[in-house]
């Protein structure tokens, strides 16, 4: 699929690694449709780009009629959605036990599950709606493409990290199976496994959290970089055979225990 002239929707696209995601595909010629729960980042985006290329919808992922309206709005502004990134998620660290022997609220595992998988799977089932009712383009007959966003976790899962590697978890498993289901539609499903990804909030952290981090990553030595998780978003929409895949973003690490 060729970028140029396309629409997208980014869910969590007003920080981190969807705002990294939104910047590299505007470059391209990409309209963006942000996703977000954060009015003012959103707003701002929109200033600093252009309401001619952005459009910001304070959405809850997790809220179904919050979604379907959304979309409806895109519609209406752009006319259509050829790309969805779901980049919207929390993570939480608490361990099924605490130090005094009681076991975690099961509200917080049911949270992160709920943004992370829930979330991701509601925008898109939505987003391939919509994507089915486009005209098929290219050689390929393509009508969209959905990337969801995973994480090393998903694989190598740290302590603390119950719910949040299994909310990553599902959402690795449910890329083939998806891609399976929305092959007839044209339209293909894959993800991307981040690792220790140079974002504001881990850029916050004291040096030595860093440089702790840091030393667990192989080569190149150093944070991915927000726009290499664009960059490759951006591939797997150009690249026409890559389906149903999950790809890590990690510099080869392979996270400890803790």
């Amino acid at each position: 699929m060729k970028p140029q002239d396309k629409i997208a929707v980014i869910t969590g696209g007003a920080s981190g690694l969807g705002l990294a995601t939104l910047t590299e595909f505007i470059k391209v010629g990409i309209k963006v449709a942000i996703f977000d729960l954060n009015h003012q980042a959103g707003a701002n985006i929109v200033a600093e780009f252009g309401v001619d290329n952005c459009l910001f919808i304070e959405v809850d992922v997790t809220n179904d009629n919050s979604v379907e309206a959304a979309f409806e709005q895109v519609i209406s502004k752009f006319g259509r959605v050829d790309i969805c990134v779901n980049c919207a998620g929390i993570a939480p660290a608490k361990k099924v036990l605490d130090r005094e022997g009681n076991a975690q609220l099961l509200n917080d595992f049911s949270k992160t599950i709920s943004i992370n998988l829930i979330g991701t799977f509601n925008v898109a089932r939505i987003a391939a709606q919509t994507m089915a009712k486009n005209e098929a383009t290219g050689e390929a007959n393509e009508r969209g493409i959905i990337i969801n966003t995973a994480s090393v976790a998903a694989y190598d899962g740290q302590m603390g990290q119950c719910a949040y590697a299994a909310s990553k978890s599902g959402i690795v498993g449910m890329t083939l199976p998806m891609a399976r289901d929305l092959a007839r539609s044209g339209i293909r499903v894959n993800t991307i496994a981040p690792g220790i990804m140079g974002t504001p909030m881990l850029l916050a952290m004291p040096d030595s959290v860093q440089e702790s981090l840091i030393d667990k990553i192989q080569f190149p030595k150093r944070m991915g970089l927000p726009s290499e998780f664009g960059r490759l978003a951006l591939h797997m929409i150009e690249n026409s055979y890559l389906n149903g895949e999950t790809i890590r973003l990690d510099a080869a690490i392979r996270m400890p225990p803790k």
